[in-house]
């Protein structure tokens, strides 16, 4: 600490190393040399030193840019900061309009959580009912896909079809946004392939999206897991999915067009895909008997071990944390629980990280016969409640204020004609 004290900007001829430089710009070591190159930063080698040494004024000034030109820093290093009364995430817990998310979720079914999050209210015993001709052309457009088609893909056609049956899509109201939702929802879990004979389209939105993830006869204690599951993963400040939603409320797209952005994004590996990763995971450790090869495998190919992790939770991820406490009470889910903790104690050899939603998602899909993209749906599904209030919130904000400026690093004009 004391030498990150005496390497601090202000200090007169101080020079930092490039190491210094990059972690108080929040950048990689990468960034600073490109920095260098465009003549942001002037770099200088030392007599007998081994790297390039930086002038700490001029970084301390280059670190003020920007922040100015980011709209605020963050804890992360100056990324783009935007003003939301939706979700805080602080010191391993989250909070839904100021009320702890796991103790929300623990006590009300995902249905309820949602309209507190978009309305401030609670409405006890509230379901989500889709009109029969929003679900029928939803229904009509995702049977026309190809069976290879993964769930995003079918819950991004079923939102597309969804709007092209709402003639009234681009009333931005409070109102009628609250009724999008409300239906929308439900519509996609309509639209989705059952895969259970007995399935119902009526009751808690959990129990009709379990016929949709495996066919396997629910209990109680796998029934409230997922209801759980849903109300945790309903929102999480502005994941890279929810800022894309903001975006299209920024230009007044209405709700349908800002889930479909959401949607898209959501298909990443590093979002909503990763529970799959780690359902895979689960299933070769449960097949192998033990973690230790299977770990050493994503270690030697140079891979991040999924499941495990989460840049905002240095401690436990409360999501992680809530559901493994659900899943103890499932008598088919102890096989799977067992691999994920020696999955986690196995790592930690390597490096300390705790379990994060993916891993408990993937016990749930595992010990449920679900396939590997059951977690994806389960996120998506969810996190649509949490678009909703987003793009609610955003609508009440300037138009187009969510437009960044570019900082232009080509040639410099006037170049020649090509050719």
């Amino acid at each position: 600490m004391r030498d990150r004290e005496a390497a601090a900007p202000g200090h007169e001829g101080r020079r930092l190393s490039t190491k210094e430089t990059a972690e108080l710009l929040g950048v990689k070591p990468e960034t600073v040399y490109a920095y260098v190159s465009r003549g942001q930063l002037s770099s200088r080698r030392e007599p007998g030193g081994r790297g390039s040494t930086f002038d700490a004024k001029e970084v301390e000034a280059l670190a003020r840019h920007n922040r100015r030109e980011t709209g605020g820093s963050s804890s992360a290093g100056g990324e783009l900061s935007v003003r939301t009364g939706i979700t805080l995430i602080d010191k391993d817990r989250y909070y839904f309009r100021g009320v702890d998310a796991t103790e929300l979720a623990a006590r009300y079914s995902y249905e309820e959580i949602t309209e507190w999050l978009w309305t401030g209210e609670l409405r006890p015993g509230v379901t989500f009912t889709a009109p029969e001709a929003s679900v029928a052309v939803a229904r009509r457009a995702v049977d026309a896909l190809p069976e290879h088609s993964g769930p995003t893909d079918r819950l991004r056609v079923a939102t597309i079809a969804a709007a092209t049956a709402d003639p009234l899509r681009f009333d931005l109201s409070e109102d009628a946004v609250l009724g999008t939702g409300r239906t929308l929802i439900p519509t996609l879990v309509a639209a989705l392939p059952p895969m259970r004979h007995d399935h119902r389209d009526e009751g808690p939105l959990a129990h009709r999206l379990w016929a949709r993830l495996t066919g396997r006869t629910p209990d109680d204690a796998s029934l409230s897991v997922l209801d759980t599951a849903l109300g945790l993963l309903v929102d999480h400040d502005l994941a890279a999915s929810t800022l894309a939603v903001r975006v299209a409320a920024s230009a007044r797209a209405h709700p349908y067009a800002a889930v479909s952005a959401g949607l898209g994004v959501l298909e990443g590996p590093l979002h909503g895909a990763a529970s799959g990763l780690a359902h895979r995971l689960l299933l070769d450790v449960l097949d192998r008997g033990t973690a230790a090869p299977v770990v050493a495998d994503e270690l030697r190919a140079g891979r991040r071990v999924p499941g495990l992790g989460h840049r905002l939770y240095p401690g436990e991820d409360p999501r992680a944390r809530a559901l493994f406490a659900l899943l103890e009470e499932v008598p088919d889910a102890a096989p799977a629980l067992a691999a994920a903790h020696d999955i986690v104690t196995t790592t930690a050899r390597h490096t300390p990280l705790h379990a994060n939603v993916d891993l408990a998602l993937a016990v749930l899909t595992v010990s449920s016969g679900m396939p590997a993209s059951a977690g994806e749906t389960v996120f998506a599904i969810a996190r649509t409640a949490g678009w909703i209030a987003h793009t609610l919130e955003e609508y009440e904000e300037r138009p187009l204020r969510m437009r960044p400026s570019g900082r232009y690093v080509g040639a410099r004009p006037p170049q020649p004609l090509p050719g």
